[in-house]
């Protein structure tokens, strides 16, 4: 148990930032108003003022009970339209439709009676005081500043109720449907109800009913006029003075005024003679009602005050100068209030934070008077300050909702847009919004800072007003005494000694009885010592009215004898008095200090809309679909179902959410979450004002809705901003420098935005809910990177093989981004993400090695042009496929940031990568290396020698070998030089006339030879871009494998000394040493294994190349590539038996040159044509045959001796030889390649073994043959 009790009391702080509301889930609240229920404990008291208590008692009581009656009214909803209606007298079933329709609705009319008899018996029990305090004996009596605001109250009271009954259309369709069921039911069959029906009929259709029987009841009563002015004045005196505390308050003050005038203006009464008497001042009347046009009613309903005046029999409007004005009240400007409004509040924020430090680190028993004192009005200035700023925007907000916009004063509003959509939608300018924002912010920042020290303001408070109290009763209070019973003036001494007895608290429990002042003596020379205790208690609701009223009887204008009371107490005295009067009016609001916070800060009426929804729920939504100002003959109106709740777009706390989402203003992201929390605000005022649960769940639905759009709309902002920022660190910065010299302002990086500070909020309070924002956030952003990396392969899918450059560049942005991320948001792993959307979380290969190897068969192998020159494969000039036509899917289509970020990036990137699509070179190969890795690339060449290279060694080549060498001559000798260069061509052009004119030679057999050569091409280059990556892993693994450059040494020095010296230094970084000595023997294993792989690599030695040529020599099985024995024993010389003899004759066939209009072979094929010859020709061991017997060469040998330039036959022999020696280069350089990747022992005539001897054979004129086989030669 007692470890459970310390694991409870430690403190688990967060690093959070506080920039929400005051958090809470659980609201509770102390009320210590009793409502004068122990008025009788108090007997010590003026009888009178316990009897006004008693008044006031009930009267609060009715107050209550109103209040109840208006959220009836204002939380009304139609019934009669969900209830079915009989749609004629033969229907069979109305009887049973009627008898429902009065069963539900009867609880609700019962309402409405209740409704109607109260408002009787509060216009009785009103007119009934106002009758008993305009009694002649009573006219000049005092009557307490708390019995007039309580009469004031009632005037407020009437107003609001009125003005409900007069909006709520659907109560009476509600009883209308009830009394049409009840009649044909024959339920009201007595006179007394049908008499009731009748009045609640008559009194629920007429309108203004409430406030014209006021009007009517006071107009009988003599003098009202006079009370009811100082009803007002009060009013006026307490506005000014600001006197109040909450905005419900001050707006009170401001209703009573304009309809207490109302009431006063009559036939029999003029207010404006009663302002030239000087008992009403209607100047400084006119001046508060144009400072505050309109005022908030109840709920969303609003009223401008003058209006009343208006409606007034006697409306001068000269008497109102600046209300009848047409200029705009300051009211409607938030810009005008916002300067003051930081101002103070960061005066405030700066005070309370000094004072909340001093508090936390500081400890102390007990403070001093003064501490206390200054700590309770730091708190009383604080809840004014929140006061008059939410007064600022509950008074703009009813402002806007009197004074909606339109399509003249606001261009973005539709002509057809509703009328609340043009009061709150398009009502507010950006920078109001901003505004209105940031007073939000500053209200619920500051209350929540007020929250969290409640409990030492709290103390603070009650010690200071307990402290203040006693010393004004126990000390201040004595020298009145003294002197009222010395002058022997008994009622105020009786006044005195109540306010004493009242609430003195004696430190030995009685009143010191040797006090000089009890028997009007002066205190003795030494003084008089009363030691005043000090107590952490307030004193009671009863207690401060008591003591406030008999004080205020003390220094009233008014009493109850002929001359004031006032004019018998010292002036010294009276101003002490009038001090502890004024000072101890919000004593009750201090006391009760939660509640007051609550309802200083309460914006719950800006979600609200009950109003509105009468106003629309009983017509249907008209739309127009022409863009003017339609009215009801319209014939493009189209008519939508009626309304039963407004679109979030419409609601307050969204339009704010959303204003600083859409704006994505930096300095306004720490506050997105203060206006959602009016939503907390309305479910609060729903659930312990309204009291009702239908209100609660549609702020709960718009919530859920709501808070559903704020993330998806934050991550994806979120997401896009980290996207451009890792996109715009990633940019070439050569090409931005590039754009700044060419005069492009290329601003890719996006602006600071304050995201870390909601990226770490991890328990958000809605509704009582605790919301882990962060949470939310990265289950959205992995779904966004997730369709990002999807986005990325799906483009390289629609792209030919050069996307992969651009690929791998998205998939780069898109890890830096990742790992921007990463510090705020706990994302999936990033190779894991990429597995994923690369389809190879099990599959051996993904989507990105799969496109390779289709867009290598279908495009590249087939359509493609190597040139050794530039390195490069580019598409052949015809732009023709071999391979058939192409058909990839198209890639979709999704936002700017899941691809680089933002548009400009995509445009800077497209240019950029687009220079990559026109070739396939060395940047394709190493991306592809460092895309695919090992597992990729080796898959890639496996299939390619199973089903590109083998069916096309085995199929179509050899098919084509085949006939071909059927078309060769038998024999084709190397004619002799004497013939000349001409003779020679001339020779072989006859010799291979059916080889040149082959139909599919420069067709289908080129083809095959350039996919070949292009696979080969394709797998030699993949290994040197592989060797150069692992050269580079190699050099940056070296520092952590021991692996030291050797170190520079000057004369006398030994190397092998500072070597030790750097390892030595460096031993620290040692991956396998560290492990061993540090980790467990798993560990050191798998250690050891890394490093042995990072160490045996393909660059140190190994070959895929070599394989590669190797298994093609394997293909090389069939006979034909080497053709029969020779007859000689030896080798073929004249005879075309072997593949070198084709491809002699093949190279001849392309060494023509073409005409000015054609294309050349290297333009149609490129260098994989000779690739793929040159490669059959080495692995079948016939490379020095075919440079010792080819055609083509032998020209070339024969041109250059006679140096001869004739055209044989078409044929310009000078461009030929030129073409010639350019291929014998070409393929020199072939061989110089191959010869080095394959082993020596391949390589014909390297070994000595191999090396025959023959005797040169004789002159032609001896012997009938140049040959001879050498084994007859030995016979003979």
């Amino acid at each position: 148990m007692p470890v459970n009790i310390v694991l409870d009391e430690l403190p688990l702080p967060d690093e959070q930032p506080c920039i929400e509301a005051q958090p809470c889930s659980v609201v509770y609240q102390a009320n210590f108003d009793t409502n004068f229920e122990d008025r009788n404990g108090f007997v010590t008291g003026i009888a009178k003022y316990i009897e006004e208590a008693t008044t006031h008692a009930n009267l609060n009581q009715l107050l209550d009970e109103g209040q109840k009656h208006a959220v009836m009214l204002y939380t009304w909803r139609c019934c009669s339209r969900a209830i079915p209606q009989p749609k004629s007298n033969e229907q069979p079933n109305r009887v049973e439709i009627y008898e429902k329709t009065v069963e539900v609705l009867s609880p609700e009319v019962n309402k409405l009676l209740n409704f109607m008899y109260f408002q009787r018996k509060a216009i009785e029990a009103f007119s009934g005081e106002v009758k008993r305090l305009c009694h002649a004996e009573k006219r000049k009596d005092f009557v307490s500043e708390a019995y007039l605001l309580t009469l004031g109250k009632f005037i407020n009271m009437f107003a609001v109720l009125d003005e409900l009954k007069n909006m709520k259309s659907s109560v009476k369709n509600d009883y209308s449907t009830y009394r049409r069921a009840a009649q044909f039911l024959k339920v009201m069959t007595d006179s007394h109800s049908l008499q009731e029906s009748q009045n609640l009929s008559m009194f629920l259709a007429t309108q203004n009913k409430i406030r014209d029987t006021v009007k009517d009841t006071l107009e009988k009563i003599p003098g009202y006029e006079e009370l009811l002015s100082d009803v007002v004045n009060i009013c006026v005196h307490m506005y000014e003075s600001k006197m109040y505390m909450t905005p419900e308050e001050k707006h009170m003050l401001v209703k009573v005024m304009g309809f207490g005038l109302f009431l006063m203006d009559s036939e029999i009464c003029n207010i404006n003679k009663l302002d030239q008497k000087k008992k009403l001042r209607l100047d400084r009347i006119d001046r508060i009602f144009k400072n505050l046009e309109v005022v908030p009613l109840f709920g969303d309903m609003q009223i401008a005050p003058f209006n009343y005046i208006k409606r007034s029999k006697h409306f001068d409007p000269s008497k109102w100068p600046l209300s009848s004005s047409t200029a705009i009240s300051p009211q409607a400007d938030l810009m005008v209030h916002l300067p003051t409004i930081r101002e103070d509040h960061v005066k405030y924020i700066s005070e309370l934070s000094r004072y909340s430090n001093e508090v936390t680190t500081t400890y102390k028993d007990n403070a001093t008077d003064a501490e206390n004192k200054a700590t309770a009005d730091l708190a009383l200035r604080g809840l004014q300050l929140l006061s008059e700023w939410t007064s600022v925007v509950t008074e703009l907000y009813s402002w806007k909702l009197l004074h909606p916009t339109d399509h003249h004063m606001n261009k973005e509003c539709p002509a057809e847009a509703e009328e609340y959509e043009r009061a709150t939608r398009y009502n507010y300018s950006e920078d109001e919004k901003f505004a209105l924002i940031e007073v939000i912010a500053m209200i619920k920042g500051l209350q929540v800072l007020m929250a969290r020290i409640e409990t030492v303001l709290c103390e603070a408070i009650r010690r200071s007003i307990y402290a203040e109290l006693q010393d004004f009763v126990q000390l201040v209070l004595r020298e009145p005494l003294r002197k009222a019973v010395k002058n022997k003036k008994d009622l105020i001494r009786s006044i005195v000694m109540s306010v004493r007895e009242t609430c003195a608290d004696w430190q030995k429990g009685t009143e010191p009885s040797q006090d000089p002042a009890l028997k009007g003596k002066k205190d003795p020379d030494s003084g008089f010592q009363i030691n005043v205790p000090r107590l952490n208690v307030g004193p009671s609701s009863t207690q401060l009215y008591m003591v406030r009223t008999m004080l205020e009887s003390l220094i009233a204008d008014k009493s109850g004898g002929k001359r004031t009371l006032r004019k018998d107490i010292d002036g010294s005295c009276l101003l002490q008095i009038d001090a502890f009067h004024k000072a101890s009016f919000y004593w009750t609001f201090l006391l009760s200090f939660s509640e007051t916070l609550q309802k200083c800060c309460d914006l719950s009426q800006l979600w609200y809309r009950e109003f509105y929804l009468e106003m629309t729920m009983g017509r249907k939504v008209n739309k127009c679909t022409v863009r003017h100002q339609h009215n009801e003959e319209c014939s493009d109106l189209i008519t939508m179902e009626k309304r039963i709740q407004f679109p979030i777009e419409m609601s307050m706390p969204w339009i704010l959410t959303d204003h600083i989402l859409r704006t994505k203003e930096p300095s306004m992201m720490e506050y997105v979450l203060y206006p959602l929390d009016l939503y907390n605000d309305s479910a609060l005022y729903a659930l312990t004002i309204f009291r009702k649960q239908f209100l609660y769940d549609e702020v709960e639905a718009e919530v859920n809705l709501c808070f559903d759009q704020f993330v998806y709309k934050l991550s994806e902002q979120v997401f896009a901003h980290y996207k451009q920022l890792a996109g715009s660190i990633y940019l070439d910065k050569r090409f931005r420098v590039e754009c700044e010299v060419l005069g492009f302002n290329f601003q890719s990086y996006p602006r600071n935005n304050r995201y870390e500070t909601l990226l770490k909020q991890r328990h958000v309070q809605l509704l009582g809910r605790s919301i882990d924002l962060n949470k939310l956030i990265t289950q959205r952003i992995n779904a966004d990177m997730q369709k990002s990396l999807e986005l990325a392969i799906c483009r390289f899918e629609a792209s030919d093989i050069t996307g992969v450059v651009e690929l791998e560049a998205l998939l780069a942005v898109n890890k830096l981004c990742h790992k921007l991320l990463s510090k705020w948001l706990a994302l999936d792993d990033f190779d894991a993400m990429l597995k994923e959307a690369n389809h190879n979380v099990l599959a051996p290969y993904g989507r990105i090695t799969l496109h390779v190897f289709v867009e290598l068969n279908y495009d590249f192998l087939a359509n493609y042009c190597y040139n050794a020159a530039t390195n490069r494969f580019v598409r052949n000039k015809l732009q023709i496929s071999f391979s058939g036509p192409i058909t990839r899917e198209k890639a979709p289509v999704m936002s700017h940031y899941y691809l680089w970020g933002s548009k400009p990036l995509n445009a800077a990137y497209s240019t950029q990568y687009s220079q990559y699509g026109g070739f396939v070179g060395a940047p394709h190969f190493h991306a592809i290396c460092r895309l695919l890795g090992y597992q990729g690339i080796a898959v890639v060449m496996e299939i390619i020698l199973k089903d590109i290279v083998k069916p096309l060694v085995q199929g179509n080549l050899l098919q084509f070998t085949k006939t071909l060498m059927s078309a060769m001559p038998k024999s084709c000798k190397l004619p002799l030089c004497d013939y000349g260069s001409p003779g020679v061509l001339s020779y072989y052009q006859a010799h291979l006339v059916d080889i040149v004119q082959y139909p599919d030679a420069k067709t289908e057999l080129f083809q095959s030879f350039r996919e070949m050569g292009n696979s080969l091409l394709f797998c030699l280059l993949i290994e040197q871009a592989l060797s150069q990556e692992e050269v580079c892993d190699l050099l940056h693994a070296a520092p952590f494998q021991n692996i030291l450059p050797r170190p520079f040494c000057k004369d006398g020095e030994k190397p092998e000394s500072k070597q030790k010296r750097l390892e030595a230094k460096y031993a620290s970084l040692q991956i396998v040493p560290n492990v061993e000595k540090l980790g467990t023997a798993k560990q050191a294993m798998i250690a050891r294994e890394g490093d042995l792989l990072t160490r045996e690599r393909l660059c140190c030695g190994l070959s895929i190349f070599e394989v590669i040529l190797s298994r093609v020599k394997s293909f090389l099985d069939d006979p034909i590539w080497t053709g029969p024995p020779p007859i000689n024993g030896v080798m073929h010389i004249d005879e075309c038996s072997e593949f070198h003899r084709l491809w002699s004759a093949l190279q001849f066939v392309y060494c023509i040159p073409v005409a000015g209009t054609e294309y050349t072979v290297e333009e149609l094929f490129g260098e994989g044509l000779h690739w793929a010859g040159c490669t059959i020709i080495v692995l079948l061991s016939q490379q020095r045959k075919f440079e010792a017997l080819d055609f083509c060469y032998h020209i070339l040998r024969v041109q250059r001796v006679d140096g001869k330039d004739d055209t044989v036959k078409g044929i310009n022999l000078k461009r030929m030889v030129d073409r010639i020696r350019r291929f014998q280069v070409l393929n020199s350089q072939i061989f110089a390649i191959l010869n080095k990747y394959l082993k020596s022992n391949d390589i014909e005539g390297s070994n000595v073994e191999h090396v025959r001897c023959f005797p040169p054979p004789p002159h032609p004129t001896v012997a009938p043959s140049h040959y001879h086989d050498p084994n007859k030669l030995r016979t003979q």
